[in-house]
């Protein structure tokens, strides 16, 4: 029976623990140790289930009059009655120290007050903001890593409006060229995000024909049952300095492309669906046209010109196309644009950030 307990605490979202009033751990459950320290076992210290690094007696040791956890369990057993606070405290576990805020009860288990129960109302939560961080970490390490691709100089920017994004800027080489892929998946947060590691990996990098890499992601992402409110827009250029000639396909993507020479800025639009199961056997074209040296070309997903001031205004395509005529090369460009929208918006996105410049 003792084992079948343990089990049903085990499955708790909240922490459980209990401990004397010596400061013992006599028991903590999964979610307690999953939250704070894979240390906290039977019999154990108050510092060995937080991970403190105290090397004194637990509650007698320099850093201890700065422990709140401490603090609310030594008051608990003084008084001998339920205690309920909201601390805030680092852990460690798996050699890495996080600041959380959690809310703990404490209440008396046996009248001579020896006993404690204590929970832990917020470490489900903070074991989902712990993940959250490993998510947007893995999520960075999709980003293009450098400035230059066969001998193209490119620049970008990438800013999620919460912690996880759905948009996905891609530079990459292939055959002696270098393509360029951005994608604006449905959603914000965790869902989008998943997404956009489904377009990293669905995207046929060693397809040159776009239009075929294009149908292709359509076909996987069709395989994966999505409901009608997925969806993915992607916009993908492919650069052919040799020859000076742009190649580009659209799904679904709703902002031109822009193509800076010598006559102005080109708009780029090619209508196309999105990535979606909303139709059977989408069809999607590469299209092509010239560029000569010293052009500059924009990517941009529908966050920059959807994005909005405290007025309602969006800032549209017209300003996005103004700062272009002002910058000098792709770097330029992005640099200006993103204080251009922080400006304009307040720093306040409704909505990922995203862009591409690419030195012809």
């Amino acid at each position: 029976m003792q084992r079948t307990y343990k089990k049903i605490l085990d499955k708790l979202p909240e922490g459980v623990f209990v401990f004397d009033d010596r400061l013992r751990i006599r028991y903590t459950n999964a979610a307690f140790r999953r939250s704070f320290s894979d240390t906290a076992k039977k019999n154990g210290t108050l510092a060995s289930a937080l991970g403190c690094n105290e090397q004194s007696e637990c509650g007698k040791g320099a850093a201890c009059g700065y422990c709140a956890f401490l603090r609310a369990i030594q008051a608990a057993i003084k008084e001998k009655k339920e205690q309920s606070e909201t601390v805030h405290t680092t852990v460690k576990r798996l050699g890495r120290t996080d600041r959380i805020s959690v809310r703990i009860r404490i209440l008396p288990l046996d009248e001579k007050g020896k006993l404690f129960l204590g929970l832990t109302d917020g470490t489900y939560k903070t074991e989902i903001e712990r993940e959250m961080v490993t998510a947007k970490q893995m999520q960075q390490r999709l980003l293009p890593a450098g400035k230059s691709l066969g001998g193209v100089p490119y620049s970008y920017m990438y800013i999620p409006c919460l912690g996880i994004g759905g948009d996905l800027p891609d530079v990459y080489e292939w055959d002696g060229q270098v393509f360029g892929v951005l994608a604006d998946v449905s959603g914000k947060g965790i869902s989008a995000g998943m997404l956009s590691a489904f377009v990293k990996a669905g995207f046929d990098r060693k397809q040159r024909d776009l239009a075929k890499a294009l149908s292709t992601l359509n076909v996987k992402f069709n395989e994966l049952n999505q409901d009608e409110r997925s969806y993915i827009t992607v916009a993908a250029v492919r650069i052919d300095e040799k020859n000076q000639m742009l190649h580009y396909a659209f799904a679904g993507h709703n902002v031109p492309i822009l193509l800076k020479n010598s006559y102005g800025i080109n708009e780029i639009e090619s209508p196309a669906p999105p990535i979606s199961n909303w139709m059977e056997g989408a069809v999607y074209s590469e299209k092509e046209m010239p560029f000569e040296k010293g052009d500059m070309l924009v990517l941009l997903t529908d966050g920059v010109t959807e994005c909005v001031n405290s007025a309602g205004e969006q800032f549209g395509i017209e300003r996005a196309e103004s700062v272009l005529l002002q910058s000098h090369s792709a770097e330029d460009y992005i640099g200006k644009l993103k204080s251009a929208l922080t400006v304009f918006s307040g720093g306040k996105f409704n909505d990922d950030i995203t862009a591409i410049a690419f030195d012809l």
